[in-house]
């Protein structure tokens, strides 16, 4: 019988630097996982997806603007095959980097399913049916969640897929209709279409990127629109045939109900907890109605020592977020003193072409919650650095409190604005008003500039608009 302080259920983001921070802690600690270390970030979500999008924009400059850049190529021929390996080796090289870890910090691997028979002890099942009992005094499920279909649609995998499907196949459709336009749907609508595939974009909600502020949007669709990507908005697909090329897709919107034809159909609607057949509700862990682990501020479940972080939490199914709650988890059961998240404050990033990175408030969200704000604003066009990289559509937005001078939120779009957003949350986390934001010297030419002058923006004194 092995007996363990900490045993972690999921070796994702959230799990792994679980196990780590738990270790460093000087617990004993362990993990488990059935398929692999890094979870669906490392292998098959948002690490090989940005090498994708990175072969993408190299790929979109080379069939659109060589000649931006003065050079031409005949018989441009681009492989796309080369582009998932190169994904695969960069995936392939941080998971060896995890088990690295795992190793340095003595946690111990056990590859299998988990399911608890008792509050604390699991039997783990492996691929060969072999079963082994362990216990601990604390178990931090971190097990994450799913793509979910529409009712009645069938994934397959070849011709309705997945996001792990349309990261793993090497083969470009000729024509996607890629149902929801939230991060996963709006990165592999700039990777196809930057390799020349017919990209249908089909959204429910009134916008594209619907949680992110309305400009914001409105930036974005015009950008899509003129990269070739067909916009559907306020489109509700109501099914989805498979026919010997393909699918047909059945949408009803503003113009009634259309059949779209293509070759693959994409479904990147949303995600389902994994929360189910583990056994926890025979050992009393509460769930939401939506089968998300409920937990309090520490990541307690209702049973104690049973916890939980990342997606199967249902907070905000973001990486980064799911690494806060694991070292949050881990110091709690070590009997640190532990912070609560706010999540509303939680910076987010969608690395599309052009990219989108936001935290806080939307001007409309601050309004509704009673706040008198002010705007700074600021596009990218008259910067320099952005000049120089060819890429300057967008612009960055600051939400302030007109009463206090602080930051409720930001929205920008542009040229590698996700790099952008830690000065500004650290300025938000620190109650610093939007003055100092604009009263801190940047390196010049940088992007960082246009955070600078959107602040001078607010502040009533921008120079170079």
């Amino acid at each position: 019988m092995e007996t363990y302080d900490v045993v972690v259920i999921g070796a994702g983001p959230g799990g792994y630097v679980a196990a780590i921070r738990a270790a460093q802690l000087g617990m004993q600690t362990a993990i488990i996982d059935k398929e692999w270390l890094g979870g669906v970030c490392l292998n098959v979500g948002c690490i090989p997806s940005k090498a994708l999008l990175k072969n993408a924009e190299v790929a979109h400059t080379l069939r659109e603007r060589g000649k931006d850049f003065g050079f031409t190529i005949e018989n441009l021929h681009l492989d796309y095959a080369a582009a998932v390996k190169r994904s695969r080796q960069v995936s392939d090289r941080l998971t060896r980097g995890i088990g690295f870890l795992m190793k340095k910090n003595n946690i111990p691997v056990i590859m299998g399913t988990a399911r608890f028979t008792a509050r604390d002890t699991v039997v783990v099942t492996d691929n060969q049916g072999q079963e082994r009992e362990v216990k601990a005094k604390n178990f931090i499920v971190a097990t994450g969640s799913q793509p979910v279909a529409i009712p009645g649609v069938t994934v397959d995998g070849q011709k309705v897929i997945s996001f792990r499907d349309a990261i793993l196949q090497e083969k470009l459709p000729a024509s996607v209709v890629i149902i929801g336009a939230g991060a996963i749907g709006l990165e592999f609508a700039t990777i196809w279409s930057s390799y020349g595939v017919q990209v249908t974009l089909v959204e429910m909600l009134p916008r594209i990127a619907p949680l992110e502020d309305e400009e914001i949007s409105s930036e974005l669709q015009k950008s899509f629109s003129k990269r070739g990507i067909k916009i559907m908005t306020d489109t509700r697909v109501m099914s989805v045939e498979k026919n010997p090329t393909g699918v047909l897709v059945k949408v009803a919107g503003k113009d009634g109900e259309v059949v779209l034809e293509a070759e693959q159909a994409l479904m990147a609607i949303g995600f389902k907890p994994n929360s189910l057949n583990l056994g926890l509700e025979e050992i009393g862990v509460e769930l939401t109605d939506r089968k998300h682990i409920k937990v309090d501020e520490r990541m307690s479940t209702s049973v104690p020592g049973i916890w939980a972080v990342g997606d199967v939490t249902g907070k905000l199914l973001l990486a980064h977020v799911a690494s806060t709650q694991g070292i949050l988890c881990a110091e709690a059961i070590g009997g640190k003193e532990t912070k609560p998240i706010d999540y509303t404050m939680v910076p987010r990033a969608t690395y599309s072409q052009p990219q989108v990175a936001s935290f806080g408030y939307t001007e409309t969200q601050a309004r509704n919650i009673g706040k008198t704000i002010k705007v700074g604003k600021f596009p990218f066009q008259p910067n320099g650095k952005a000049l120089g990289l060819g890429d300057y559509a967008g612009f960055v937005k600051l939400v302030i409190d007109e009463s206090t001078n602080k930051i409720l939120g930001a929205h920008m779009i542009g040229p590698e604005v996700s790099e952008l957003l830690p000065e500004l949350t650290l300025a938000q986390q620190n109650d610093l008003p939007v003055s100092a934001v604009a009263g801190n010297i940047h390196a010049h030419p940088t992007l960082s500039e246009a955070i600078m002058e959107a602040a001078e923006s607010a502040e009533g004194h921008a120079i170079h608009i």
